[in-house]
């Protein structure tokens, strides 16, 4: 059964998940960035049936997330390889763990990455690209108006505490 869209939804957060939203498309991203790239690979990994790995696998190509590359000719096989579009999500997909390996694993996580610079385990930070700041939360944040502004953003006049930049706070 296919999921209704966002995509109409004037946010990037909607356009977004409307690519990636889906659980079989996450994981299927997961098991790429952990090299698993041809259709047998991912099946076995995941578990997943062949019909549903080749749509998502069809979504995934069309939102040019992934790219299919001939590795065999006779038979025709792929290798499913990450675009720089799905590279883009390497930050996302590992917040998403970090999130699931402290509130679902009990932080005992089952794969560590290891940073390859400086040999520690590696946990994502959030943090703002001009000051270096940690940002650990909307409190941390203020929302404006961008150039796409308009209807259907998911932002109404309930969320005016939001869009002010001391965020209703009188010390910020």
């Amino acid at each position: 059964m296919k999921r209704t869209s966002v995509a109409h939804l004037n946010s990037g957060s909607a356009k977004a998940i409307d690519v990636v939203g889906e659980f079989w498309n996450l994981l299927i991203i997961r098991a790429v960035f952990m090299g698993v790239t041809r259709f047998e690979g991912l099946q076995s990994d995941l578990g997943i049936a062949r019909n549903i790995l080749t749509d998502r696998l069809s979504t995934l190509i069309e939102a040019d997330v992934l790219e299919k590359i001939v590795y065999n000719q006779k038979p025709e096989r792929f290798e499913y390889h990450l675009t720089e579009k799905g590279e883009d999500l390497f930050a996302m997909m590992s917040m998403i763990k970090k999130w699931g390996d402290k509130w679902l694993m009990d932080n005992r996580q089952a794969v560590s990455l290891t940073h390859g610079s400086c040999g520690e385990v590696f946990v994502p930070v959030m943090a703002c690209q001009h000051c270096n700041e940690s940002v650990t939360g909307i409190n941390d944040l203020s929302l404006e108006r961008g150039p796409r502004w308009g209807t259907q953003t998911g932002w109404d006049s309930s969320h005016a505490k939001l869009m002010d930049p001391t965020n209703g706070s009188p010390e910020k």
